[in-house]
């Protein structure tokens, strides 16, 4: 087996010491700065812990943490030792934790001090679990701060895994139904740091990375911890939920060179009248993922801070962005292109490509794909097919070779025998200066298909909101073809999302599903 095949993913922590970048600061949170030297000693106390404890090869440790040193240091101590750590949403419900726990055959958890009351009947039903405790009073269990002290020392030596060997996990956000362990190799991390932080970031060791997207998710984990430490960068690394103003008051503290958000927050921090005193001047690029960027929201984010935003497509399988707009060739309204080193192409229902111009189902090809989805057998032939992965996105190409999100593959709706993408009468909506977000389903008046929009206003909620209704049908009417209007309007101040912003149309439609069942019993 050649020396090429041997890789261990922590070695990445290794690169930046050796490259005499120990005493440069890695991470920065309210607290204060950890440097390379910090970082490594973090991790190889949870690396010695873990050993301790009997550990073993791709045996699994759970994460429930949010975005601090001791993040990166449990994810990197565990590969270093071949175990394969699994950070979940440190806001989750407490039933899909005892799901995960059970799912992983989880040995080891490290957990937020602030959830242990609510995990309470789940660890005791677990008495056999090893529990680390970040941030807090620990109790009966092990407290992170406690292993510094009683493991500290080098680095040992990482164990001699292959490029394919199992790493880690990432749950997927759930934007279809139940989350499903997705199981990434070693080798995955090098591909996406290859192919997207330097080919299209161009990242470095001067760059100042902010993600919004927390760490526990594939686009915050790129954002925050692979990338920046795979170069000797920096991370600023925030608890608690993004909302603008905690954004806002980051951006004043860290003044970051890169700022990674997504669609929901960018819209959101536009019509937060902050926004305006707030400098930008610090950052070279800004990163949109998780779903489309609408043009409007981007030209708005432009007026606003001057800031181009590169918006891509990505997803946990693939573990990062691999189409994507860059600082050459940026075309608002699209995913862009390809990302180097990646290869999309559209089918129709039957596994066929595509006609050009024709909508199709997304196919992507790239080396950072996962290899499995843990105990989904059918689900894993389904969506890996050979090189392939089938997204489940929908998308166009246009004539400039631009990818055209239409929405996921299950949201299209058919109105008079014709596909209507939501995605396409969102955007529209969007660009009315009435209306900050929306999402579009397809609902059933009096047995026919029609298209109902949800939509959040650009301010206050709007004075006569039937008067702006039948404005907003004009306007797409206008703007669209005349089939493609939403019939029914509802305004509402948020809309059912994902961890990283995503809306759940799913979930839309479910309740109005349940309603109309209650208007049919009634």
């Amino acid at each position: 087996m050649s020396a090429a095949e041997r890789l261990n993913a922590s070695t990445l922590l290794d690169a930046q010491l050796e490259a005499g970048r120990a005493d440069k600061p890695a991470l920065t949170t309210a607290g204060g700065e950890i440097t390379y030297r910090q970082l490594a000693g973090l991790t190889a106390a949870v690396a010695s812990y873990l050993t301790v404890l009997g550990i073993e090869r791709e045996q699994r440790v759970l994460m429930i943490l949010d975005d601090s040193p001791a993040f990166p240091a449990a994810f990197l101590g565990a590969m270093r030792i071949g175990a394969v750590p699994v950070p979940v949403n440190p806001m989750d419900r407490v039933d899909n934790y005892a799901y995960y726990l059970d799912d992983s055959y989880a040995k080891v958890l490290f957990v937020e001090a602030s959830l242990l009351p609510a995990l309470e009947s789940v660890l005791a039903a677990r008495p056999w679990l090893n529990v680390v405790v970040v941030d807090g009073d620990a109790g009966p269990h092990t407290s992170f701060a406690s292993l510094d002290a009683a493991h500290a020392g080098a680095l040992p030596p990482p164990l001699d895994t292959h490029r394919d060997d199992m790493a880690f996990w990432l749950y997927s956000s759930g934007s279809t139904g139940r989350p499903k362990g997705v199981v990434h190799a070693h080798g995955d991390i090098g591909v996406t740091v290859n192919q997207y932080a330097r080919n299209v970031l161009r990242i470095s060791a001067s760059d100042l990375c902010y993600s919004t997207t927390k760490l526990f998710h594939a686009y915050g984990l790129g954002n925050s911890l692979t990338f920046p430490l795979s170069v000797g960068a920096c991370s600023a690394l925030v608890k608690g939920r993004s909302t603008p103003d905690l954004i806002f008051q980051t951006l004043r503290r860290v003044h970051p060179t890169l700022f990674f958000s997504v669609p929901a927050l960018y819209a959101a921090m536009v019509r937060t009248p902050a926004a305006s005193e707030v400098d930008f001047s610090s950052v070279r690029a800004c990163v949109s993922a998780a779903e489309a960027l609408p043009a409007a929201v981007l030209a708005r984010w432009q007026k606003l801070t001057g800031v181009p935003i590169l918006d891509g497509i990505g997803s946990t399988e693939m573990l990062h962005i691999y189409c994507s707009n860059t600082f050459d060739d940026l075309m608002p309204g699209t995913s862009g292109r390809p990302v180097p080193g990646y290869a999309l192409r559209l089918i129709d229902e039957h596994g066929l490509d595509v006609a050009a111009g024709e909508p199709g189902d997304l196919m992507v090809r790239g080396e950072s794909c996962a290899a499995y989805y843990w105990h989904q057998r059918a689900k894993t032939r389904f969506s890996m097919r050979g090189e392939w992965f089938h997204t489940g996105d929908r998308y166009v190409v246009d004539s400039a070779g631009y990818f055209v999100y239409q929405g996921r593959s299950d949201d299209m709706i058919k109105v008079g025998g014709l596909w209507v993408s939501p995605a396409d009468v969102e955007g529209c909506l969007v660009r009315h200066p009435a209306v900050s977000e929306a999402a579009v389903i397809g609902v059933r008046i009096e047995d026919v298909s029609r298209i109902k929009a949800f939509v959040i206003a650009a301010s206050t909620a709007p004075a006569d909101p039937d008067a702006l209704a039948d404005e907003l049908r004009q306007w797409c009417k206008e703007n669209l073809r005349r089939y493609e209007f939403p019939h029914v309007i509802e305004f509402v101040e948020d809309l059912p999302r994902t961890p990283t912003g995503k809306v759940q149309r799913y979930k839309l439609r479910e309740a109005e599903e349940v309603q109309a069942t209650l208007a049919g019993a009634a």
